[in-house]
């Protein structure tokens, strides 16, 4: 299907889905951006803009294994914390912490953004998460984390000189001091820190100094953004990075979520990526509204094309495209393209969608309301359909033979909801995520998810509903999203294609 060009429309989120803790950079007219992955290989998706609104995935930072490793020992919210992306002396430079086993803070480079990035440099001398880097006149590289605390660096060899020092951590007595970046702006060096926590109490704050080190005069109106107390439609507004926009105009890029339901709020789509204006006032920056509608913006949008393999994948190249990511790993014997054409081959390992070492690979939900479907022939093992939060919370529909059954896993309970039998061979599996049943009420979850087959005619046979408030970060913890995707726990499984159809528009 050929390529099709949406109109310039312009709305927050401007990355929906699970992009949470945005880094982004502007060289010359062209923005990059990065998020977190957690416990997701690749690790780091990356993103190109010309107008700070409509961003296309270019690469993964983190796409071989000698650049990352994620035990099956590590718990699921692990693995890789909030990067930063700048541009200096004509290269990119990124730095991000492995929470897991053997891991630690680590620097890559790039000359071109979508790769190939270089081997990790790790920095054993820095210190906790959240690592920012931020280079004085002179050439002299600053790291900053969470805390908030900074040492000297050289980036290149990831060598630290002298011992971390204390620099200013937020409001008296905050929560979670933390996603530091340092700028030089005009006469000043501003350190910009989210606190509260990354849930309802998240916010930004900021200080300023003379020097990079400080000292720190806070802002006197901190925090400078948060929407804690209240109705806004989009919580946890935090872990913000400045940019300015194409017309000289200064932004932000943040995240933040969006409740849906009754109380307390389930958001289920992660933390999403925000942009939001930024004034000056004496010296300081005011963050204006976080808008759903951005169309007022100073510059004119240019949308990318919207590519046919976004919506749908008949698996007809040789390597996934960078959307599609798996559960800690993706060993090329495992998951393939290859092996039978025009098909993902999948081959099970860990035997349900239960165990760290599963065989999984899926994309992002970006819609509160979507339509996924895939071709499944099974052969003789067992694969599905899924939609996966952690090992411990999942919805998944799977073929097995002449069988299609409907799991639900919620915490310590798994248990097979529905199945039904269907002739040998192909099946299509479909499962659709709608908004809940009216009439709403205090009780009323986010949404439900309806898991079926489809007819040869296309028709769907519904085997069960399920509440999706159990697959929220309210009810299962953590700091990721829903991801939809084909899974095999037994032999063999083959995927023909596999399609993704928002709902919402």
């Amino acid at each position: 299907m050929p390529a099709q060009t949406p109109p310039a429309r312009a709305a927050n989120p401007v990355l929906p889905g699970f992009h949470p803790d945005p880094s982004v950079c502007r060289v010359g007219d062209d923005y990059y951006l990065a998020c977190s992955s957690f416990e997701y290989f690749p690790g780091i998706p990356l993103f190109h803009s010309r107008d700070l609104v409509h961003w296309r995935q270019i690469g993964n930072v983190l796409d071989r294994s000698e650049q990352l490793r994620l035990p099956a020992s590590m718990p699921s919210s692990g693995g890789i914390y909030a990067p930063t992306l700048r541009h200096h002396d004509g290269r990119f430079w990124l730095i991000v912490t492995n929470c897991s086993e053997g891991g630690g803070n680590l620097i890559v480079t790039a000359t071109d953004p979508a790769g190939p990035w270089s081997d990790p440099v790790w920095a054993p001398g820095v210190p906790g998460i959240d690592p920012d880097l931020a280079w004085d006149e002179d050439g002299t590289c600053w790291c900053t984390v969470a805390g908030v605390s900074q040492v000297r660096i050289d980036p290149s060899t990831g060598q630290t000189h002298g011992t971390p020092h204390k620099l200013w951590s937020g409001g008296p007595g905050a929560k979670a001091p933390e996603a530091p970046h340092l700028y030089r702006v005009g006469d000043y060096w501003y350190l910009l820190i989210a606190e509260g926590g990354t849930e309802r109490g998240h916010g930004v704050s900021i200080a300023r100094g003379r020097t990079p080190t400080g000292p720190f005069e806070p802002h006197p109106a901190n925090p400078i953004l948060t929407h804690r107390g209240t109705d806004h439609p989009v919580q946890n507004t935090g872990h913000a990075d400045l940019v300015q926009g194409p017309d000289g105009s200064w932004w932000t890029v943040l995240l933040g979520v969006r409740p849906r339901g009754g109380t307390p709020g389930w958001h289920v789509l992660g933390r999403e990526t925000f942009l939001a204006p930024v004034t000056w006032e004496d010296d300081w920056p005011v963050v204006g509204e976080v808008a759903l509608d951005l169309s007022a913006l100073p510059w004119p949008l240019t949308p990318a094309p919207v590519l046919a393999e976004e919506r749908r994948d008949d698996f007809e190249l040789s390597e996934l495209g960078p959307a599609w990511i798996s559960v800690r790993d993706r060993p090329a014997e495992l998951c393939t393209t290859k092996e039978r054409p025009g098909w993902l081959t999948l081959r099970a390992r860990g035997g349900s969608l239960d165990e760290p070492d599963v065989v999984f690979t899926g994309r992002r939900q970006q819609h509160h309301t979507c339509r996924a479907r895939t071709l499944v022939d099974p052969g003789q093992g067992r694969g599905g359909l899924a939609v996966r939060l952690d090992e411990r919370h999942h919805y998944a529909i799977e073929a097995s033979g002449a069988e299609v059954r409907v799991i639900a896993r919620v915490g310590s309970l798994r248990t097979v909801v529905a199945a039904q039998s269907v002739p040998a061979g192909p099946v299509v599996l479909a499962l659709t995520i709608a908004d809940p049943p009216s009439p709403h009420g205090p009780c009323t979850g986010p949404d439900v998810v309806s898991l079926g087959v489809e007819g040869p005619d296309g028709t769907f046979t519904e085997l069960a509903t399920l509440d999706g408030r159990y697959l929220s970060t309210e009810v299962a913890g953590g700091f990721t999203g829903r991801v939809i995707g084909m899974y095999a726990t037994a032999g063999t499984v083959h995927f023909d294609w596999f399609d993704y159809e928002p709902l919402d528009g």
